[in-house]
This record gives structure tokens, C-alpha cells and sequence, in this order.
């Protein structure tokens, strides 16, 4: 019997809780920015936001926030490959919480091609995923304080995000990340050292929803 399972559900599955907390816990270990829950949340509600307000169904915009908040379970395995490693954890939670098979393979695709280097925008969800992974740059999620001497570049660019948005244009043909970035605390030359392969790949999934991806920073459009 097929069982829907929504968004909600996916939030309070303890399974999919723990593997989060864990997954994060190991990457804090490696030294790497905040991947837990206000990464995932962050990720769901974008995703779904980008295709809402592209019109796609409910079904479809449920599909990707479901997508968005499991994404980085792989983690738990390893960092490297994780895309991958998520995608067979998910298949394996959602297949036994008798999720459509349908649904399954959307959500693996996506999350099997999130990342960057072998990840593509193959359908909406996982261009949608993509996008609002890729985006999430904020001060909050730097764990170590400026003058830590494990206060690398990644720390550094992602500290000096002042302010972070994702907006639409008027039309709804174009998507802009604009961000606000502090330069005494990390030039833009940082920013593109680190996520330049990123914002590449959010060109590429807006490609896929019939976007423009442009890229500004400090009221100065660089992609």
C-alpha cells in the first residue's frame, strides 16, 4: 500500500533526526560550516519556495522540501561522495516508511546530484535542491569564533556575509542571489576562490527551471 508522506513527516522521523545530528557532529569534527538542522530547514524551504512560486504542484513542491531537509544524511558515511551516500541512506528511510516508488526516485535523483563536481540539475526538484543548497551562505553558520586559529577561508567568507537574499524578478524569469559581504573581513576575490564551482552549478539548475542566474554582491552584478 502506498503511503504519502509529507514534509512533516520527514521532520519528525527520529531516524532521519539522528542521522542528521550525527552527520553534522562528524563535520563539525572536520572543521566544516553548519550542516544540521537550520542548514536543512533552510534548504527544504527554499527549494519548495523556488518551485512554488514557479507553479508547480503542491506534490512536486512537497517533493523537494523532503529532498532539501534529508540532503546531507550522507554526511553520516563520509564528506566525500556524500551525495551519493545520502541518496542510498534516503531510498533505504523512505522506502521503509512505504513512500510511491515515484516519489523515491525523484527524491534520490535529486539528492544523488546535489553536489558539486557530479551533481546535475537532471530534474526541478534536484535544480531546485541545488540552487538552495548552493545559496546558503550566512554568518551563522561559521562555528568557530575570528580569531580561532582553525578559522580558515571557508569560515572567513562565510562570516563576512553581512546579508544574504534570494529573490525573484517581477517577471519570474530571472533568480538573483544578492549578497552583502563585509570586505575588512574577506575580500569577494575569497568568495569566488570558494564558490565559484557553486554558483556554476546554480547557473546550470535555474537553466533547467527556465531561469537567469545572476549573482550580485554589495550592489555589483559578477555573474
Amino acid at each position: 500500500m502506498i503511503i504519502i508522506i509529507t514534509y512533516e513527516d520527514i521532520r519528525n522521523n527520529n531516524a532521519i533526526k539522528t542521522y542528521i545530528k550525527h552527520a553534522d557532529s562528524s563535520l563539525e569534527k572536520l572543521g566544516y560550516t553548519e550542516h544540521s538542522f537550520a542548514h536543512v530547514t533552510k534548504c527544504a524551504e527554499t527549494a519548495g519556495h523556488i518551485l512554488r512560486i514557479l507553479g508547480y504542484d503542491d506534490h512536486t513542491v512537497e517533493l523537494a522540501k523532503i529532498a532539501g531537509y534529508i540532503h546531507d544524511i550522507g554526511n553520516l558515511v563520509n564528506r566525500v561522495d556524500h551525495s551519493q551516500s545520502g541518496a542510498i541512506m534516503a531510498f533505504r528511510v523512505l522506502d521503509r516508511m512505504g513512500m510511491d516508488d515515484d516519489d523515491i526516485a525523484t527524491i534520490v535523483t535529486a539528492i544523488g546530484n546535489h553536489d558539486e563536481g557530479t551533481g546535475v540539475a537532471v530534474n526541478p526538484v534536484a535544480a531546485a535542491l541545488i540552487i538552495a543548497d548552493k545559496s546558503d551562505v550566512r554568518r551563522s553558520r561559521v562555528r568557530d569564533v575570528i580569531d580561532s586559529p582553525t578559522f580558515d577561508i571557508h569560515d572567513r567568507v562565510n562570516y563576512s556575509v553581512v546579508k544574504s537574499e534570494l529573490n525573484f524578478s517581477g517577471d519570474r524569469r530571472t533568480l538573483t542571489l544578492n549578497l552583502e559581504i563585509d570586505t575588512a573581513i574577506s575580500p569577494v576575490m575569497d568568495y569566488f576562490e570558494i564558490f565559484i564551482g557553486r554558483m556554476i552549478m546554480c547557473r546550470k539548475a535555474a537553466e533547467t527551471l527556465g531561469l537567469e542566474f545572476k549573482l550580485v554582491i554589495n550592489n555589483l552584478q559578477l555573474m
